[in-house]
């Protein structure tokens, strides 16, 4: 089940920072609990991606983005996430998590996430694709549209060649996947 307390405790525990630059960074603390665990007792990968959501929707609010998409209409999803597991995280760990958003192209606004442990180390990050979308339209809102809808520059700072370099193998990342999959057993079986 999506963790909708914590979500709203995010939020009230973050109703009174100060709002942040398009591309500035927010910081939150969280408390791995039983239910956020697998079976060797270590934070699940897809509880991850989870917690993820709680940085990024205070941070999302926090540069405006969330009154932008209720003004207009629109809504907002992942559309792609490359993650780096590092270190191991056990239950009732205390994380500090780094939320912010890089650059932008014409369909997506990327965005990095980190999760640190007390000592300051990385235990995961996460590069994340999102869509800004349009319910009445249908489709993807340009991210230029929604910076001007913001107030800001429509000109995304410099994308990283890491960034760049994943958007690339993402395009040339073969859809439907597994197209080929039914002739590999195929192949097997003989």
């Amino acid at each position: 089940m999506y963790p909708f307390v914590r979500m709203f405790w995010q939020f009230w525990r973050h109703r009174n920072d100060a709002p942040l630059p398009i591309t500035g960074t927010h910081e939150s603390r969280h408390v791995v609990m039983p239910w956020d665990l697998d079976f060797w007792n270590e934070l699940n990968n897809g509880r991850t991606l989870t917690l993820f959501d709680l940085g990024r929707m205070p941070l999302s609010k926090r540069i405006g983005v969330i009154g932008a998409l209720r003004k207009q209409g629109w809504g907002m999803a992942v559309a792609g996430v490359s993650v780096r597991y590092r270190r191991r995280v056990q239950g009732f760990a205390r994380l500090s998590m780094r939320s912010r958003a890089i650059c932008w192209d014409d369909r997506y606004v990327y965005t990095e996430q980190g999760m640190f442990r007390s000592d300051g180390e990385c235990t995961s990050h996460a590069l994340v694709r999102l869509a800004i979308t349009d319910r009445k339209r249908g489709g993807v809102v340009n991210p230029a549209r929604l910076m001007e809808v913001l107030g800001q520059d429509p000109a995304s700072p410099p994308m990283p060649d890491w960034i760049a370099d994943w958007v690339r193998a993402e395009a040339e990342r073969p859809w439907p996947p597994m197209a080929d999959a039914s002739s590999a057993t195929d192949t097997l079986a003989a």
